[in-house]
């Protein structure tokens, strides 16, 4: 949860922000959190609500803005972070911990930003203050006099932030970037001089003078027109000193000194210089250099002459020797390139276990080796390895002899040795390679001194806080591409036996999932076995069950990788990752990881960025995530008993949110409101705002959805699958001619094989229209008879009447026409029994068109009146269209074209704002039968278009 108050007032949580609603509320909960932790009276409260006489019922509208923030902030589970609206009195406290707050942070990294001494450190705390302002100071409040003090005065704060940063940047001898940070405040504050005094300063110091005399102009004017003043003496000194092209002083004239303090010289002291010489020429005596004593690092210019304890007799390359059978990666190798081309830069190799991030490092280490003449350096950490990790003594003790130091002198402890080892790097070109690093805080401490050498680290986790604290360049690493995954078994193998068998090849790295360590595995499986073919070997591995057996070779197995990495997981995280194992589908977000794991989506989500952190899962978009083949495979055999809880609770949840979907995207004609024995609702339900939101979810999930249908049928759960098939009805609906046919055979074959009359009239209801639709009337005919007396047998009387409409528009088609029409008159009679007017809406609209047909439009534009009659709530886009449709049609064939082109018309634009482009095929192809030439051929031609991309 965080408090945000420099910009928009709102309140964020994990699952996003809190509708906090109108401008009282807001300006209530901002008076309460600029006083935090403090009551705050009813009387002040008022002063911020209104700004003249307030209301008689004033306390009663606090009151009720109160209640509904406490509501506010237990759904955002306010108390798990310490948070309370509490009443004291006549007065309201909102307790919390200061750091939920946005400005309470924006002022701590003030004051640490004015304590450094190194303004680089200064640039970067300010920058991170400054990035928490997402707009003016208290957006969205009440504009009363209270508010607007207290805006101003966060206003007054962040622009001297603005004026802090810039001199942290002259300091760095940074002008055009103290320049750029000032120019846009300054634009805001046009007539403060000492912010336009700065600019100009800055300016002219980046060598831009022109535009520093130019501002200084533009604020005379200014001030001179609006307040009827000249500049005052700080600006006009500046303008002066800028005229004759004197250097100006370090702040700026009359300024205070610069808070942010340059960094120190290297070697304090009177007498030294960098050189080695005493103040009057003679040279130093060299200092006596014990053990556990730091190398004093050498001056950043002249020769280096290195300490006494340095023999360069030692070796200075630890590399180990290259990855045989190395393929691809190019991409990767160029980008350690450029990342290694930055001053100091430390480049992160990151992916799942077995991807080939060790063999990247030490491949492109050996390729970029006349890069560092002064060393190459290799240290395995062994961070996910079952024997620990070294101790940083351990490393050291290799790190330090291969600089020259004699192994008797390197320093006992820890830090004497690492201070002794970033001495020794200062100066010199020196690769670092760090390999299977488990966190940031190891690499820190074995981070090379000079700003010519190059950290490589590798890791299965992301050391998210090795980028945010020493900038680290990471370069993911994925899945081998089946070219080069082919290319590494070549390696092994030989070129002859893999062109030998080209597609059982591509189908062992398919089966591997691009993964090296399989790969190579399986190289190795094949290699001593010459009369083995590829293909036989592709045959077992594609059977799940043994695939990880047989990815397995005297000491190296994807299994065992795997569990080095998982073995480290909190039980929060390795829980959800066994679960994770037996989803059906291809991808999970977190309500789809809470349904697996029996928690919530806000748990699930902590512990899949727990995973992502470890490379186990990987976030393909955002809230999105995937499992490679082989970790899912991995992840089942972990707890193999939970696999049908598991599948049932995401079963569940497939239907819980398809269920909302369709309520969301067809409100009232929800076709399936049964829910199966033994249903778990899920601890939450993923909420749709508005039909495209719902529609988006059921064509995403639409794969998944599938998979998980074919897993129910599996394990026996039918009456699971075929509400999980009938509940993507909407999209269906909408995309009709998408090769639905299939998964909904699948549906009645589940319905009849839970022999419930119910389920199977609404699958052959469904499917007879499908079929009717995709130009096959005999089948859909035969399965449409079958649905009403099911529908009647289950008592099912909207199911019967949604079937007799079906039903109905197949005999039309087929031309019996009075069948039709009386069809839709008993599914009507049902409709209105049932009180029911979305099913009488879609009757009358059927029952319109078959009028048509026959021939009748009078009775076609009575029906059609009737359904538009029974009220915009019961209407959707596309049926209005339809209607519209219908009437114009009706009107046309009365002889009254104007009104029929004006319904016409009126019916093409609905159906095209809503997307519906085959309403609007059906609408525009009258329209250009009417009125050829009236441009609706282009308007037709992209709906027609439209539809052929959608498929």
């Amino acid at each position: 949860m965080e408090f945000r108050l420099l910009g928009m007032v709102s309140v964020d949580t994990l699952e996003g922000p809190l509708s906090l609603g109108p401008a009282k509320r807001r300006s209530l909960l901002a008076a309460l959190l600029l006083s935090v932790n403090t009551p705050v009276p009813v009387t002040r409260l008022t002063d911020c609500l209104w700004d003249d006489a307030p209301p008689l019922h004033a306390r009663s509208v606090i009151q009720g803005h109160v209640s509904r923030i406490r509501a506010l902030l237990a759904d955002g589970d306010a108390a798990a972070y310490g948070v309370e609206l509490a009443t004291l009195g006549d007065a309201y406290a909102l307790r919390s911990p200061e750091t939920l707050l946005d400005s309470h942070r924006f002022e701590e990294l003030l004051a640490l930003a004015r304590e450094q001494r190194d303004a680089r450190d200064a640039v970067a705390m300010l920058k991170d203050a400054l990035s928490l302002w997402q707009g003016p100071a208290l957006a969205g409040t009440f504009p009363g006099p209270a508010l607007q003090a207290a805006a101003h005065s966060l206003e007054e704060s962040r622009v001297a932030a603005v004026e802090q940063l810039a001199r942290a940047h002259t300091t760095l001898g940074e002008h055009d970037q103290a320049a750029a940070v000032l120019r846009t405040v300054a634009a805001a504050h046009p007539m403060r001089e000492p912010l336009a005094a700065s600019l100009m300063a800055a300016l002219y110091r980046a060598g831009r003078q022109s535009e520093a005399l130019d501002w200084f102009h533009r604020t005379r004017r200014l001030l001179v027109d609006e307040l009827g003043v000249d500049p005052g003496s700080e600006l006009t000194q500046v303008h002066a000193l800028i005229l004759r092209g004197d250097p100006l002083p370090q702040d700026g004239p009359d300024t205070p000194a610069d808070p942010v303090a340059a960094p120190p010289p290297e070697h304090p002291g009177p007498t030294g210089s960098s050189d080695g010489r005493a103040s009057d020429g003679s040279s130093l005596p060299a200092p006596e250099l014990r053990t556990g004593d730091a190398v004093p690092a050498p001056a950043r210019s002249g020769p280096v002459a290195l300490p006494p304890l340095v023999d360069l007799s030692y070796p200075k390359d630890l590399l180990p020797r290259a990855p045989r059978g190395f393929h691809g990666r190019e991409a990767e190798l160029a980008a350690l390139t450029r990342a290694a081309a930055a001053e100091g830069p430390i480049c992160l190799v990151t992916g799942l276990p077995g991807v080939g991030k060790t063999a990247l490092a030490v491949q492109w280490a050996h390729r970029n080796a006349d890069m560092f003449p002064d060393g190459l350096l290799f240290a395995d950490l062994r961070g996910f390895s079952d024997t620990g990790e070294p101790a940083l003594t351990e490393v050291l003790r290799e790190f330090l002899p291969a600089l020259g130091v004699p192994p008797r002198r390197v320093p006992e402890s820890a830090s004497a040795a690492a201070a002794l080892f970033r001495s020794l790097t200062h100066r010199r070109r020196l690769l670092v390679v760090l390999d299977n690093v488990r966190d940031s805080a190891t690499v820190r401490a074995l981070l090379p001194g000079g700003a010519d050498c190059v950290t490589l680290v590798t890791s299965r986790h992301r050391l998210d806080g090795l980028v945010a604290s020493e900038a680290a360049s990471a370069v993911p690493l994925d899945s081998l591409e089946p070219q080069d995954g082919t290319e590494l078994l070549a390696g092994v193998l030989g070129k002859d036996r893999i062109l030998a068998e080209p597609e059982a090849a591509r189908r062992l790295t398919e089966l591997c999932g691009g993964l090296p360590l399989a790969l190579r595995v399986t190289a190795a499986r094949l290699a001593g076995r010459p009369q083995r073919t590829l293909a036989e070997l592709a045959d077992e591995l594609a059977d799940e069950r043994s695939r990880l057996t047989y990815l397995d070779v005297d000491d190296t197995s994807v299994s065992a990788a795997l569990r080095l990495t998982v073995q480290q997981l909190p039980p929060d995280a390795l829980h959800q990752f066994t679960r994770l194992g037996h989803h059906p589908g291809s991808h999970f977000d977190p309500f789809t990881a809470a349904a697996l794991a029996g928690t919530t989506p806000r748990a699930a989500a902590a512990a899949l960025e727990r995973l992502a952190a470890a490379h186990l899962v990987t976030e393909t978009a955002a809230g999105r995530w995937e499992l490679h083949d082989l970790v899912r495979l991995y992840a089942r055999t972990l707890d193999p008993g939970s696999g049908r809880e598991a599948l049932t609770g995401v079963l569940d949840h497939y239907i819980a949110t398809a269920l909302a979907a369709a309520d969301t995207a067809q409100p009232g004609g929800e076709p399936c409101f049964t829910l199966p024995d033994g249903f778990r609702r899920p601890a939450a339900v993923r909420d749709f705002t508005d039909r495209a939101s719902a529609m988006h979810w059921l064509a995403t999930e639409r794969e998944d959805l599938a998979l998980a249908v074919v897993a129910a049928r599996a394990a026996g759960l039918d009456d699971r699958a075929w509400r999980i098939i009938l509940l993507q009805w909407p999209q269906v609906v909408w995309r009709v001619r998408d090769n639905w046919v299939p998964l909904l055979n699948i549906a009645l074959e589940c319905a009849r094989a839970q022999g419930d009359p119910y389920a199977q009239s609404r699958v052959l209801t469904l499917l007879g229209w499908v079929l009717s639709e995709e130009g096959r009337p005999a089948e859909a005919l035969a399965l449409l008879e079958l649905s009403p007396p099911l529908a009647r047998q289950a008592g099912d009387r909207l199911g019967e009447a949604t079937a007799l409409i079906n039903l109905a528009v197949v005999e039309a088609a087929q031309g019996d026409l009075e069948t039709a029409l009386e069809s839709c008159a008993r599914a009507i009679v049902l409709a209105r029994e049932e009180s029911d007017a979305h099913t009488e809406m879609l009757a009358l609209q059927h029952l319109a068109r078959i009028q048509l047909t026959a021939g009748r439009p009078r009775e076609a534009l009575r029906s059609a009146r009737t359904a538009l009659d029974l009220g915009p709530e019961h209407e959707e886009a596309a049926r209005r269209a339809l209607l519209l449709t219908v009437s114009g049609e009706a009107r046309l064939a009365l002889g009254a074209d104007d009104e029929a082109v004006l319904l016409l018309d009126q019916a093409a634009e609905e159906a095209e704002r809503a997307g519906y482009d085959e309403g609007a095929v059906r609408a525009l192809a009258t329209l250009l039968r009417v009125r050829p030439g009236e441009g609706y051929r282009k308007r037709y031609e992209e709906a027609v278009r439209r539809i052929s991309d959608d498929g």
